[in-house]
């Protein structure tokens, strides 16, 4: 059964809703489907691969706004395409793998071009290649990503892969960014880019009725926060991410289906400033936090933190799931930053609400 059969049966079962943004990416999927098995009829292995045997059909790159269901087809299509040799992998996980592998083959000098050798390892097993969530935030990712991706294509490995963001809008204000510039051109000649349009995020029919802004802390709050996670990122824990903030790096906890897990400490009593606020509301759509405390008068440090990181998400539109030892009125009672305070409470109590989660929020 190819993804088109699979994907009428679910939408005949009711498991998903008709979208015909979705539909159209499934046609796009499904001519891709046959263009594999097509081209792996008319050659028999890496060596016909290397002796261009037969072209293999370009990939895909999908991008749209978090939760339109980018992972989900792509899944789809990889569970349906019936060929063997075939690889699905979160981006940060196969950026962290190949980092592994370049280290050992360098070590071992057992390649002078060491990217062109981790390729080749690649391809003897994945004549098709899935990546989730495709987003470069650091600098050496940005300067591996571009050879490794020209060598696959290459060496005949169809690539498919999503993203939140176009191919233009990759590392955008990346250090040195002129030099990745080359990998977006890779990807618009070498890849199809599909958008998948629509403003309906289906995962947010999961959180309605639900509170985001969970009082007070302890093992319930911890379960409930964790449960809301999964309802949100479709996985149980992150992958660990840095971003690239004026030339350091700002680690990421964890990271998932434009989703960040941060607790309070990370990013209040850590010395964070704008720009990492900023850089976290450019990079994610969705922001947890664990452990709110409430914070002595004499915690002034903390308290504007927790302030500007609140207006920060709060002016990008970002939805905040949170713990707290108290309600947001109680957080902080110190006479510094009592105005600023001021609206940082009533902040918190509009994000809690459903029309700033979405209006187009649907049952899933």
């Amino acid at each position: 059964m190819g993804i088109r059969a699979d994907y009428q049966d679910r939408l005949q079962t009711g498991e998903l809703k008709k979208d015909p943004a979705q539909a159209l990416v499934v046609d796009r999927l499904d001519r891709l489907s046959q263009g594999i098995e097509h081209n792996r009829s008319r050659k028999n292995g890496l060596l016909a691969k290397l002796l261009r045997n037969g072209s293999p059909p370009k990939g895909l790159y999908i991008w749209g706004d978090v939760g339109r269901g980018k992972t989900m087809l792509m899944d789809r299509f990889f569970s349906t395409v019936p060929i063997e040799l075939k690889r699905r992998v979160h981006f940060q996980s196969f950026m962290q793998d190949i980092q592994a592998r370049l280290h050992r083959v360098r070590k071992s000098h057992a390649a002078d071009d060491a990217i062109a050798a981790v390729a080749h390892e690649i391809a003897e097993t994945a004549e098709l290649l899935c990546l989730d969530e495709l987003q470069v935030s650091d600098i050496a990712d940005a300067m591996i990503i571009g050879r490794l991706f020209e060598h696959l294509v290459e060496l005949g490995v169809v690539v498919v892969t999503t993203s939140n963001l176009p191919p233009d809008d990759l590392y955008r204000e990346g250090l040195n960014r002129d030099l990745f510039l080359p990998f977006i051109g890779l990807i618009e000649q070498k890849l199809d880019v599909v958008e998948l349009e629509g403003a309906i995020d289906y995962r947010l029919g999961r959180v309605r009725g639900l509170r985001t802004f969970i009082t007070p802390l302890g093992p319930e709050s911890d379960a409930r926060l964790q449960d809301l996670w999964e309802k949100l990122t479709d996985t149980g824990k992150g992958d660990p991410l840095t971003i690239e903030v004026l030339g350091r790096k700002l680690a990421i906890p964890e990271a998932a289906r434009g989703a960040a897990r941060f607790t309070f400490a990370d990013l209040c009593e850590a010395p964070l400033g704008p720009a990492d606020y900023l850089a976290l509301a450019k990079t994610f759509k969705l922001i947890f936090i664990g452990g709110i405390r409430a914070l002595l008068p004499s915690e002034r440090n903390p308290a504007k933190r927790f302030i500007l990181l609140i207006d920060t998400l709060y002016d990008a539109h970002l939805r905040l799931v949170a713990t707290s030892q108290t309600p947001p009125a109680e957080i902080y009672s110190g006479n510094d930053h009592r105005q600023e305070f001021a609206r940082t409470i009533s902040r918190l109590e509009e994000m809690q609400s459903a029309s700033w989660w979405g209006a187009k929020i649907v049952e899933t």
